[in-house]
């Protein structure tokens, strides 16, 4: 079995997919997400997604064999909260998966409640519309700690070599207040850092993320870092593998530049 590479996806605005002027603006993220099985080269054994979309106060880990759906949006249509996606949980992966991080000194619990947020079954929706592989979910810490979250996922990085595919469910730019021409040159200019960044020896990258608040924009494009903390944990679990950019895509919403990236 071939070592599987990592991703940190931008996922898009609520449930886009279901909505038709907002799939048709999203095609090219869309495109992005039908690709990554080809790109993985095999079903994997599970997925394994980090969300911006739950955090908690240990890196809770989803024990549920039949986790529910969590509509975590507002003030879409009426349908969009029907929407199911049925994939099974992985309920003793989590529990292997639970004992590498307490082993790597972060606290930790396994979680029987929560369910698959709109940074989960949307993405996954498109990549595997059958929900046929086992899927679930490793929170975020509240504290938002980078130096935590690229632990997290160095403890996570044996998972590559036995079929478990990692994801970083995030968004490159996610400021909810600032959409339009007044998000295009902040958007821009923290996206064309972010990919300077992830091409950079791994040491030099590592160290410029955890400082990432340095960055030109960061605060505007990241007012609270829920939506860029995934991208720690899937490039700690991807160190030193070479960064590709997987999806690219400017005048979002009538200005957001965002993007996505594979590690391996």
């Amino acid at each position: 079995m071939t070592t599987l590479p990592t991703y940190f996806i931008s996922h898009g605005g609520g449930p886009w997919p279901w909505i038709p002027q907002m799939a048709a603006d999203l095609e090219p993220l869309a495109a992005s997400f039908r690709a990554m099985p080809g790109e993985i080269g095999q079903t994997p054994k599970a997925v394994l997604m980090i969300s911006g979309h739950w955090e908690s106060d240990e890196f809770a880990v989803m024990h549920s064999a039949r986790p529910p759906m969590v509509y975590d949006y507002y003030n879409f249509p009426p349908e969009t909260y029907e929407i199911q996606y049925p994939a099974p949980g992985a309920p003793e992966l989590a529990e292997g998966v639970a004992h590498m991080i307490h082993a790597a000194g972060l606290p930790t619990r396994l979680d029987d409640e929560y369910g698959y947020d709109h940074g989960t079954f949307v993405p996954m929706a498109v990549m595997y519309p059958q929900a046929d592989v086992p899927l679930f979910q490793v929170s975020m810490r509240h504290n938002y700690d980078p130096e935590e979250h690229f632990a997290l996922g160095r403890a996570l990085a044996p998972l590559r070599d036995r079929g478990v595919l990692i994801v970083g469910s995030g968004l490159s730019f996610h400021n909810l207040r600032m959409f339009g021409p007044a998000a295009r040159e902040p958007s821009t200019v923290f996206d064309g850092w972010l990919t300077e960044t992830l091409a950079l020896p791994p040491a030099d990258r590592t160290a410029a993320l955890l400082e990432w608040e340095k960055a030109p924009q960061a605060r505007t494009c990241h007012e609270k870092e829920d939506h860029l903390v995934p991208l720690f944990a899937a490039l700690g679990a991807a160190e030193n593998d070479p960064a590709t950019r997987t999806y690219h895509q400017t005048g979002i919403r009538g200005g957001v530049t965002a993007s996505s990236f594979r590690f391996g």
